[in-house]
Order: structure tokens, then sequence, then C-alpha cells
């Protein structure tokens, strides 16, 4: 009879209700499982076995190897940014999908009373149909009773039916969501698979070029704890480690990139084979990426809550997220460098140092030149960092900072504003 009276079928599936079907449903969702589960074992086995022999192809091509980090690394920080676009847009609705569904659980009571009024209005025949004279004074009663009930009725009606209607939008909104979250994080779990692989063989070559590169680490470590601050770290790396030292000494002899027409040659990035930066760190600026999906919580020059300002910026991220090089360069030093959690500090040429920190772990070895947006480290699930940020703690945070000639300066000027100007190897 009402306009809302088709979408009320639908109240009761909307509102949450225990049934004696649970039981099978459980098993076949079960059974759907252990299917999905052995689908993705055998694409994992498979997917394993192209990778192989992928890595086989490359061989000792250490050119096809790095273009293939850069690209897959790339590939991988795309995913963790839809991943958590899609987080984002799914928390308001999930909100609103919870708010909806208790507010129609609190009304219960009203469903019914509302349902229940309908199929009385719907099923009945007319009074005047009636025969026996007391049922049909009592109809009669009734229909003049309904005549002043029937609108409020309607408005009530129509009330849960539009709450009812927003219900079943959201959870269609909420399920392509979640289909297309699933579908990007499959995705993520095969490219960090990929990644993980192609770093391992990258280092396996640079182990064979560095017989002694174990030796050196441990050298570090030692160094490293006998210096306070982090240009004493630099300044020992490079003068008393030998990895570091020919990595600065390298630095300083390569001179400047050659521009083109007096600008960045930024075709020089596209060889994966170079052995110095394709730019001078002077004149990149506005052409950096970040080194890691995340959200400025700390900028250059802001207090950092001890009473100093702040040497660096720095970024709250993803647990795991995947670190990558803003910049071509040495890497002078990697591992634990106080309350700097995993530090990594690369020499840029022309007297720039880049320092990241706050790492899980680093995927680098100190002397090793790497390429921009090559992946170096990955961040873990909290904060490496907590005593430079005790804000936060528990969140992953990565700190970046640049220096020249051993001072702290402002990396803001670097930083491309979007993604169209970063820089890419």
């Amino acid at each position: 009879m009402f306009g809302p009276w088709t979408a009320f079928a639908q109240i009761a599936a909307a509102v949450p209700v225990t049934t004696g079907d649970a039981a099978p449903d459980a098993i076949k969702q079960r059974e759907q499982e252990l299917e999905a589960t052995r689908a993705q074992q055998k694409n994992a086995a498979e997917s394993e076995q192209k990778l192989k022999a992928d890595i086989a192809a490359i061989g000792q091509d250490r050119s096809k190897l790095t273009a293939q980090l850069i690209d897959i690394a790339a590939q991988v920080r795309s995913v963790e940014t839809k991943i958590s676009d899609a987080e984002a847009r799914l928390r308001p609705l999930d909100a609103r999908e919870l708010q909806v569904r208790s507010s129609l659980d609190s009304r219960r009571s009203e469903i019914v009373e509302v349902l229940a009024a309908l199929q009385r209005v719907g099923r009945r025949s007319p009074p005047a149909l009636l025969v026996r004279p007391d049922d049909a004074l009592q109809s009669l009663r009734a229909a003049m009773l309904l005549g002043s009930v029937v609108p409020a009725l309607r408005a009530r009606a129509e009330k849960l039916a539009a709450d009812l209607g927003e219900l079943v939008a959201l959870r269609k909104t909420i399920a392509t969501e979640r289909d297309q979250l699933a579908a990007d994080r499959d995705n993520f779990r095969t490219d960090q698979t990929r990644l993980a692989a192609l770093i391992d063989e990258r280092q396996r070559q640079q182990s064979s070029i560095e017989k002694d590169m174990e030796a050196e680490g441990a050298r570090a470590l030692a160094l490293s704890r006998q210096v306070d601050s982090l240009q004493g770290l630099i300044a020992k790396m490079e003068q008393d480690l030998n990895s570091a030292a020919r990595a600065a000494t390298t630095a300083s002899l390569q001179g400047a990139p050659a521009t083109l027409n007096g600008k960045p040659n930024l075709e020089a990035l596209k060889d994966p084979a170079r052995l110095s930066p394709a730019i001078a760190f002077a004149s990149a600026k506005g052409l950096f990426a970040l080194p890691v999906n995340g959200v400025k919580i700390r900028e250059f020059g802001g207090s950092d809550g001890a009473g100093g300002l702040e040497k660096g910026i720095s970024l709250a991220t993803r647990a795991g997220a995947q670190v990558t090089t803003p910049c071509d360069g040495w890497v002078v030093y990697a591992g634990p460098f106080r309350s700097y959690g995993q530090l990594l500090i690369l020499n840029a040429g022309g007297g720039y140092h880049v320092l990241i920190a706050g790492m899980e772990r680093i995927s680098v070895n100190i002397g090793q030149f790497v390429l921009t947006g090559e992946p170096v480290a990955t961040m873990g699930s909290a904060s490496q960092v907590a005593s430079l940020l005790a804000t936060n703690a528990g969140q992953p945070v990565l700190y970046v900072e640049f220096r020249k000639d051993g001072t702290p300066i402002d990396p803001g000027p670097w930083w491309a504003a979007n993604e169209g100007e970063k820089v890419r190897g």
C-alpha cells in the first residue's frame, strides 16, 4: 500500500539476528577459505619458480638488476599508497555503517510494530464485507482509528526505509572497497616477495665483490661506539673505515655531473649502470621524492620537544613500509647508532650527506653506491627513534636529515612539490 513497503522485507536482514543455520554457514565459509588458501599456495609456488628463473636470467648484469629493483620498489610504494587511501576511505564508511546498524537495532520493536501495521492494512478485507455486526463495529472503529494513524505510520515507515536504504548502499560501497583492498594487498605481498629476492641477489653480488664486508661491518660498529655525534660518526667512518673512505674519496674525485643547457640532465637518471651521481645534489632542488610514504609530523627548524630545534624532518609511516633513496650516493654508514635506531648515511658528493634513521632493517652495505629510488631499508612496526620522538613511540617514524659540509640544512627546497616532478632512477 505504501511506497516504503517493498523495502521492509529486507529489514530483518539488516538488523543482526542469530539463527540455527549459523553452523552450516560457518562450515561452508571455512571450506571456501581452505580452497582459497590452497589456490594461493599454488600461485605462490608458481610465482616463486618464475621469480627464480627471472633472477637467473639477469645473471651478473648489475644494470638490469638495479633497474628491476628500482621499478619494483616504485610499485611497492605505489601499492602502499593505494592501501593507505583505501583504509582511509573505509574508516568513515565503517563508522557510519555501525551507527546506522545500531540505530536500527535499537528500534527493533518499532520495526516489528510498523511491519505488523502494514501487514494489517495490506492483508485485511475492508469492513463493509464483514457480516457480523460486532465485527463490523470493531472493524469500523479500527478503520476510524487507522484514518488518523496512517499518516504517522507512513512517516515512520519512510524514515525506517531511508535508514535501511542508506545501510544497503553503505554495505555495497564497503564491499567494493574491501574487494579492491584485498586485491591490492595480494599484489603488495607478491611485489614484496619479488623485491626481497632481488635485494638478496643484489647483496649476494655485492658480497662477492667485497670479500671483507663482514669484517668491515663489525669494524664500523666498533668505530661508531667511539663517537657521540653524527658529525663525529661521518668523519670517523670516512677517515678510518676502508670501504667508507673509498666511497668518500670517490665522491670527492667525481666532480659535478655535466648539465644540459645549464639544467640538471634528467636523462642521465635513466642509466641504471651509472657508478656516480647523475645529478649534482646542489642543482637537484625541487626534484627529490621523500624516501618513504608517510605523513610529515616534524619539520626542519621546529621544536624538537627538548628545548632545541629539529635538524631534519620526521615522517610517520606504515608498519613495514619500504624505504628508498631520494638521491644517488655512496653508503658511508649502515647500522645502529645511539638513539637513532638503524641509521643510513649517504655521501651524495659535493660535500652533501643524507642521513636516514629509524628503520628496522637496512639492506645495503657500507661502500655500496646506490641509485635514486633504489630500495635500501624497511620500517618496523613501532618507532625505532622513540627517544627522539617520544610522542610517536608506538608508530614507525623515519627521520631524514641533509647536511652540507657537516652542518644540517633545510631539506625543504629539495623535495618535489608533486608526483610528476619527482626524479626517477
